[in-house]
């Protein structure tokens, strides 16, 4: 749910405003509708979504202790850029708890298990066959939360998916980059046959091999846009300039003037 419309029904359902702006604003920055280094304005969110500015305040807080954006006081609010070092650490709870959660399923997934992911892989396919990033991309965060379901531990699912949002990012931008759909299916595929056939050893090592791709898809993707990504031993310069969300895919990117310290 990225919309104000969206938004304004499920606050007639009764959910918490701050609650739904937050996954509002992570949804747009995970998803790169907000690009790294862009300003965010309060005022502008707040009028957009059609609620005061207190909720956006808050939402952009707890964004801030995600480690999505920056506050800088008296300068601004700004969509923070990859960090290296934020994108190993979800890596490797990532890694942790989906090769943990496999090694499980090996033995107790079910022909229904096996059944539903074989489905998931016919349409990340057909996504394929039509160059449809996004909907690979959530077809793709279906896979693995169904093979984490399999292992009997699907609510581990939201932990991962929460620890790893500066890893989506980086992901996101590495699907248009690297045009690599064919092998990400591949690779899920070789999963569900070892996964089906009992191999726990081979299915652990494929799993990890496929999670551990985005490392040199990093290194792709900051050599072509430096301007993203951010050293924390970067000194502070002058602030960003202001400039409007797009997506990144077929953009030529602006470069964004201050880093994050």
């Amino acid at each position: 749910m990225a919309s104000a419309e969206g938004l304004h029904a499920a606050r007639s359902r009764g959910r918490n405003t701050r609650q739904l702006v937050h996954e509002v604003l992570r949804s747009r920055i995970v998803g790169l509708e907000l690009e790294p280094g862009s300003a965010v304005s309060e005022n502008d969110l707040a009028a957009e979504l059609g609620v005061s500015r207190t909720p956006v305040r808050e939402s952009l807080i707890l964004l801030a202790d995600e480690g999505l954006v920056d506050i800088y006081p008296q300068m601004g609010t700004f969509v923070s850029r990859i960090r290296e070092r934020d994108v190993a650490s979800a890596q490797f709870i990532r890694e942790a708890l989906e090769c943990a959660a496999l090694r499980e399923a090996v033995g107790k997934a079910t022909a229904r298990d096996v059944a539903e992911l074989r489905v998931l892989l016919t349409a990340q396919e057909e996504a394929d066959r039509q160059s449809d990033m996004e909907g690979f991309f959530q077809l793709d965060e279906e896979f693995h939360a169904r093979l984490m379901a399999a292992s009997g531990h699907a609510s581990a699912w939201p932990v991962v998916s929460q620890a790893k949002a500066q890893l989506d990012r980086a992901r996101r931008l590495s699907l248009p980059l690297t045009q690599q759909m064919s092998l990400l299916i591949g690779q899920h595929r070789e999963v569900v046959d070892l996964l089906e056939q009992g191999d726990l050893d081979r299915a652990d090592a494929s799993l990890r091999s496929h999670l551990r791709l985005v490392f040199s898809d990093v290194e792709k993707i900051r050599a072509k846009h430096p301007e993203l990504f951010s050293d924390e031993d970067t000194p502070p310069q002058a602030p960003p300039r202001q400039h409007p969300p797009h997506r990144l895919a077929g953009r030529r990117l602006t470069r964004p003037s201050r880093a994050r310290p």
